[in-house]
Formats: C-alpha cells, sequence, structure tokens
C-alpha cells in the first residue's frame, strides 16, 4: 500500500536518495529543502506525485510554517523521516545566539513532528537521523551560553536527537513507532564532503535502511530502539543516552529552548 512520507532534507545526500528509493518503490513522497531550484531539480529526479515544501530548519517561524502547510494539505502522514542536518558551517551562530548544530539537528526535528503529531497514525513511523558520533550533551553549549566546535557540536546534537527519540518512544507506547537511526558511517553526502575531505561510502546503503525502517513491517515494534547500520542491526547507542540523568538534562534543556524560541518567533 502507498504511503505518504515527508523526508527533510531531501534535495541531495541521503535524504533524495531516500526519496528517489521510497518513489521507486510506489510511495507518495514529500520533498522539504531550503532551497527553491534544488527542490525543484529533485522533484523532476523523483518524478510525478511527490511534493516540494521549503523552510529554513534553523528558523522557528519557517518550521511552523513548514507544519502548517503540510497539515493544511495531508490528514494523514504514514511516516516522517528527520534527516536534514548541519555540520560544518562558515558561520555556526544563528540570529538568536544559538550553535546550528543543534537547532536544526535537534530542536527542528522535535519541533515539527510535535507539530505535525495529529496527522501521524499510531502505525506510522518517525525515523530520526543520528550517527555514529554521539558525545555527551553540553547543556550550556547547546543553550548557546558558549561556542563550540564543530565535531562536537555535531556529536552533541545526535545524542540529543537520539535521547529525544528514545524518550518520545516511551511518551507514545500505542506509536507510532520511533527509532534513531545511524544510516552509515562516511557516506557520500556533501556533508560528510566538506567536513571530511573523503568522498565517501555509496549513499544507498544509508537510503536502503531509512526506506525499509519507515515502511517495512519487521520494523513494527521497534519503537524506542537504536539501528546502527554500520553493524546492521539495533544495538545501544553511545552511553550517555541510556543515563537517565543526562537524558533528563538534556530533554529539559529541549523544552526550555525550544519554548523559549517558539514563544519570540
Amino acid at each position: 500500500m502507498a504511503k505518504t512520507i515527508l523526508i527533510t532534507g531531501a534535495t541531495d545526500g541521503i535524504g533524495l536518495q531516500t526519496a528517489k528509493t521510497l518513489a521507486g518503490r510506489g510511495h507518495k513522497i514529500l520533498l522539504h529543502g531550503r532551497s527553491k531550484a534544488k527542490l525543484e531539480a529533485a522533484a523532476a529526479q523523483i518524478g510525478r506525485g511527490c511534493e516540494t515544501y521549503m523552510a529554513d530548519l534553523g528558523q522557528m517561524p519557517q518550521i511552523e510554517a513548514l507544519a502548517a502547510e503540510v497539515l493544511g494539505k495531508h490528514d494523514r502522514l504514514d511516516a516522517v523521516i528527520n534527516n536534514a542536518g548541519v555540520y560544518k558551517l562558515p558561520d555556526p551562530v544563528t540570529a538568536d545566539g544559538l550553535d546550528a548544530r543543534f537547532v536544526v539537528n535537534t530542536f527542528a526535528p522535535y519541533v515539527l513532528t510535535n507539530l505535525l503529531m495529529p496527522a501521524i497514525p499510531k502505525d506510522g513511523r518517525i525515523v530520526n537521523l543520528s550517527s555514529a558520533a554521539q558525545a555527551p550533551v553540553d547543556i550550556a553549549a547547546m543553550k548557546g551560553q558558549h561556542p563550540i566546535d564543530d565535531f562536537p557540536a555535531y556529536a552533541q546534537s545526535k545524542l540529543a536527537l537520539t535521547i529525544w527519540s528514545r524518550v518520545l518512544a516511551r511518551q507514545l507506547p500505542e506509536g507510532p513507532v520511533v527509532i534513531a537511526v545511524n544510516p552509515g558511517s562516511l557516506l557520500a553526502s556533501k556533508m560528510v564532503k566538506q567536513g571530511f575531505g573523503v568522498a565517501g561510502n555509496d549513499l544507498q546503503i544509508g537510503a536502503d535502511i531509512l526506506s525499509d525502517l519507515a515502511t517495512a513491517p519487521e520494523y513494527a515494534n521497534a519503537s524506542g530502539r537504536y539501528f546502527d547500520n554500520d553493524e546492521g542491526r539495533f544495538d545501544d547507542p553511545h552511553p550517555a543516552a541510556l543515563d537517565e540523568g543526562h537524558s533528563t538534562e538534556v530533554m529539559q534543556a529541549i523544552v526550555e529552548m525550544t519554548d523559549g524560541l517558539r514563544a519570540v518567533s
């Protein structure tokens, strides 16, 4: 049965390859990106039936507008794949004084998914793009109280996303399914080329697991789990994601910061 699937950051890299894969399986794809030209190019590659949505996930008003636009057209989203992410940026500080890695990689999927929740059925899927790179979160850095280097910011933002995925799954015992996933290390995305200076591995490695986690029946009971595609199986995330005290601190910071950003947007 064809499903309706929103993929953020779907104009290149793993997001675009996943969109192509899922469209090839007969699903309706909602493409998100920041650039109109890139969205049009991606839609042309995917073909008839996909929809495009433009928003900068570093800006809270645009996240809210994206959710409203999607909900205005769809009362059911079978899956949301929170793929969009940033790593190395010329200026990583947002207009709100926050590190863009935390805003885009953690806060944006948290807010967007919660806004879209009325349209996600109990048998739906929420797939959050984590990473093999995970590190305990510096709460002060997450709150923008001091600067942080590229790799620590990225790794901490991905641990925070993994923590939220586990918490959300506990909050939704009847579904939808929530899964965090490392789609594979050093895949051939723009982020990997810019950040690590290597060509990277076949994007299809990541696209296949994302497509399966979003749709395949065998993952219908996997809510709250972390899939490590480097190992090809479910595994424990970084130990800090399993630390209840640290998880509580991180979630309190996510709620505090996103509530504050939305209040002034």
